[in-house]
């Protein structure tokens, strides 16, 4: 059964207005709120400011419409001097007239300001929907190009451009990480396929033979006897690789059990393994290990990785050679070395080596039964401590693989890199 992620996320019910009526969309956005907001406090600011200019103008003047008139006699002055009565006429006093005066003012800025608000808030409306868009439209791009992307293709990026203010730097980050998402699942990708590729071989070798003896009615014992051992040394193979993926696994692994290793207990714990391996084909394995080589991180991982490391130089050292082992401190960093006497590496096969499932001509020639995954490995594990690991190789000489790991003691600050010279030259002198 295939489960399907929901490519939106479940929509937000709408509410009801009292008359059982849903509330717009648009309501319930964030565009709609910063709206209101910006629109509130403009208009609650430009409130303030008029209710203050209206209070200052009517605490300075006096006010008051005319309520009280006087009778006064109207009289009509001739050229010559005289003055004719003409009846009577309603008459204010001048301060009367001022204050009236005011009190219209008052009324006409009152009403003004109204109309002013009123105004202001529909066009504050207007344009904080304009400018809350516009200020949203990052986040816009940011969502569109999030329901764009699938696990299966993780190529989009949001790219925004613009000032670098939060979104771009939320934009940026969101990119960072589809990046290190999209490395992450194409190395899935690339392993799956190669332990694929690796793992139909011996399957269809295995399903071959099977197939070859149980349907052959004339098949004699020497053809089932030779069929077993096919089967053998492909089921071996599939072992070896189904174990060395479970390693590669286990250390991808965020719960990995990291106490105090002492790196000289690592290195000779992984001698102690091949000794016997290597007496039997006539090969010595020489130890040169310091004291006080402690780090913070997995004694079984490291003692794995250098017992790859082991493993190769025993299988490819000639009989009668030497392999060292040796762990020792230089430039802040401590270090675990494999030198063999071995055919050594070309430039080409030194710059490949690390490559997961990668075994060489001469192992493909010669049919070799390895996965490819033991260097592989012995990189996954140092990186996962924190440290490198170098090979120097000379063809026709041998190979030196260096185990770099960071200092952990606090002494000193460890630098950005490892010491780019051999630790163990071959002049024959002890490191």
């Amino acid at each position: 059964m295939r489960l399907r992620l929901p490519s939106r996320p479940p929509r937000t019910p709408r509410r009801l207005l009292p008359g059982g009526r849903r509330l717009p969309a648009f309501v319930h956005s964030i565009r709609f709120r910063l709206t209101v907001m910006y629109s509130t406090l403009l208009f609650v600011l430009t409130a303030m400011v008029l209710g203050g200019i209206y209070a200052a103008v009517a605490a300075s003047t006096e006010a008051e419409p005319i309520t009280q008139t006087y009778r006064a006699d109207k009289y009509y002055r001739l050229p010559d001097g005289t003055e004719i009565k003409q009846g009577e006429v309603d008459v204010v006093k001048l301060q009367q007239v001022e204050q009236a005066v005011n009190y219209e003012t008052q009324q006409a800025l009152q009403h003004y300001s109204l109309i002013m608000l009123a105004g202001l808030f529909l066009a504050s409306l207007g344009i904080g929907w304009v400018l809350s868009g516009r200020a949203l439209k990052p986040v816009r791009a940011i969502a569109r190009t999030a329901e764009e992307i699938q696990a299966t293709d993780l190529s989009r990026r949001i790219r925004l451009s613009g000032p670098k203010d939060e979104l771009r730097y939320l934009a940026d980050t969101i990119d960072s990480m589809l990046d290190r998402l999209d490395e992450a699942f194409g190395a899935q990708r690339q392993l799956i396929d190669d332990a694929s590729h690796e793992l139909r071989s011996p399957l269809a070798i295995i399903r071959a033979n099977l197939d070859t003896v149980l349907t052959a009615p004339d098949a004699e014992d020497a053809d089932r006897r030779r069929a077993v051992q096919v089967v053998d040394r492909a089921t071996t193979r599939m072992t070896r690789l189904v174990e060395d993926l479970l390693a590669t696994a286990r250390r991808s692994a965020p719960a990995f059990h990291d106490t105090d290793v002492d790196l000289a207990v690592v290195a000779r714990e992984a001698a102690e393994e091949f000794d016997s391996l290597a007496a039997a084909r006539r090969i010595a394995i020489q130890r040169d290990l310091s004291r006080g080589l402690l780090i913070i991180g997995d004694h079984d991982a490291l003692r794995r990785a250098v017992g790859n490391l082991l493993s190769n130089a025993v299988r490819l050292a000639p009989a009668g050679s030497r392999i060292r082992v040796a762990a020792g401190r230089s430039g802040g960093w401590q270090w675990i070395a494999v030198q063999d006497e071995g055919p050594g590496l070309d430039a080409d096969a030194q710059a490949r080596v690390f490559d997961r499932f990668w075994r060489g001509q001469d192992a493909r020639r010669s049919r070799d039964r390895r996965t490819g995954l033991g260097l592989a490995i012995v990189r996954h594990i140092v990186e996962a401590h924190g440290g490198h690991v170098r090979l120097f190789s000379t063809p026709g000489v041998g190979s030196t693989f260096v185990l770099w790991l960071p200092v952990t003691d606090g002494d000193a600050a460890t630098p950005q890199a490892p010491p780019g010279d051999d630790p163990l030259p071959r002049d024959g002198g002890s490191s």
